[in-house]
């Protein structure tokens, strides 16, 4: 061989290598187990187009298991069985340690986000068309759905009606097992009103069913309104809608929105297994982001840096060389830590032999050691 082509076969292989390298910065274990809402619903179906992702691009066998309420969802991520569970706002639930976190079993949980997503979808409650409600405040005396163990759901569904001056009060109230049970109530005439995303699978189905489906507006511009909401739910922000069951670009709504689903972690789980799995999602966006309504908004740069739950430091590492992250982000991601922290010595304080043995009273007395521990802090409470 002359000179030439050997330096010409060197710098081949040079960047052979440089390319297997690129190729290997992200190695994902064989199999992976992720929760997710039930089979079917928008956060279900994000996830299954995630776990394709990953098989076709890294090899990486993914199990998504569908669980109907939040502690069905986070209770095979705190055992270890699971790596990321694709929450709604039960994360934010749970990490303040309140409804169905209030007991001496779970309390303030120290989750963190990867990647979440806001896309062109609401959240809010859908109504059978077949009902004649056209405003919020026509809902009362109607029915609403909850789901037993689930009270992202059921504090949405309040939070939502609050627009309109409803409490709990106003409704009549029907109690079902899962997500997907409710919604299949709304089909079956045992129910009129259930929170969801408006792009979730149910919703289609209902607005396909014979009853049909109307989401009542949440206009910003009514400021008493949306301040009821907020107090209801403050991390809902107005939104304009332009997805969804009965929606489209032509014919949007004003509702409400939050990032859903939210891609969750454990505070425990250690960097280098949750950096590549954010990593993986970011470097494989295009292969995921047509897969179900509502992907295109796990999209790196879309991200909600600043919400209720502080981001896990191996997305952060993620996101920073992304170019989606920055020292602004970083200052209020700590403030969110500080708070975990509060938050697990005030539970660690209370939570001994001494602590109320009856369920009510020991929500009762947390809820009261928690609002003292955060008002201490200078925090707030959120739960007034």
């Amino acid at each position: 061989m002359s000179r030439r082509t050997i330096a010409l076969a060197a710098v081949s292989l040079t960047a052979l290598s440089l390319t297997v390298a690129r190729a290997d910065d992200v190695k994902l274990p064989s199999t992976l187990t992720f929760t997710a809402y039930d089979t079917g619903t928008s956060g279900f179906n994000i996830a299954v187009g995630v776990g394709k992702m990953m098989k076709d691009k890294y090899n990486s066998d993914v199990r998504v298991l569908p669980a109907g309420n939040d502690v069905a969802r986070l209770a095979p991520l705190r055992a270890g069985r699971a790596v990321l569970s694709w929450m709604g706002t039960g994360v934010y639930f749970a990490q303040e340690g309140v409804f169905e976190f209030g007991v001496k079993e779970w309390g303030p949980q120290p989750l963190q986000l990867t990647l979440s997503t806001v896309d062109c979808n609401g959240l809010s409650v859908g109504v059978a068309k077949d009902t004649g409600v056209k405003e919020w405040k026509d809902f009362k005396g109607k029915r609403l759905g909850q789901v037993v163990g689930s009270p992202a759901l059921n504090q949405n569904a309040l939070a939502i009606i609050a627009y309109g001056g409803l409490t709990k009060n106003d409704v009549k109230i029907v109690e079902f097992a899962s997500y997907g049970a409710m919604w299949k109530g709304m089909v079956n005439n045992d129910v009129d009103g259930a929170f969801a995303s408006t792009v979730t699978g149910p919703a289609k189905e209902v607005e396909t069913s014979p009853r049909g489906i109307v989401w009542p507006e949440l206009p910003a511009e009514d400021k008493e309104a949306w301040a009821r909401v907020k107090k209801v739910g403050a991390f809902f922000n107005p939104y304009n809608v332009t997805c969804g069951a009965g929606i489209s670009k032509d014919a949007p709504l004003r509702l409400a929105t939050y990032p859903y689903p939210i891609a969750t972690a454990y505070a425990k789980q250690p960097v280098d297994e949750i950096y590549p799995l954010v990593k993986a999602m970011i470097d494989g966006y295009e292969l995921y982001k047509d897969s179900s309504p509502g992907a295109p908004g796990l999209e790196a740069k879309r991200q909600t840096t600043k919400w209720v739950i502080p981001y896990h430091p191996g997305a952060v590492k993620a996101l920073k060389e992304a170019g989606a992250w920055t020292a602004d982000d970083d200052a209020y991601n700590a403030n969110l830590l500080k708070r975990q922290e509060v938050l697990t010595s005030a539970w660690a304080a209370y939570n001994t032999a001494s602590a109320p043995a009856e369920a009510d009273k020991f929500l009762e007395g947390w809820m009261k050691a928690r609002a003292d521990a955060l008002a201490k802090a200078n925090m707030p409470n959120g739960f007034e």
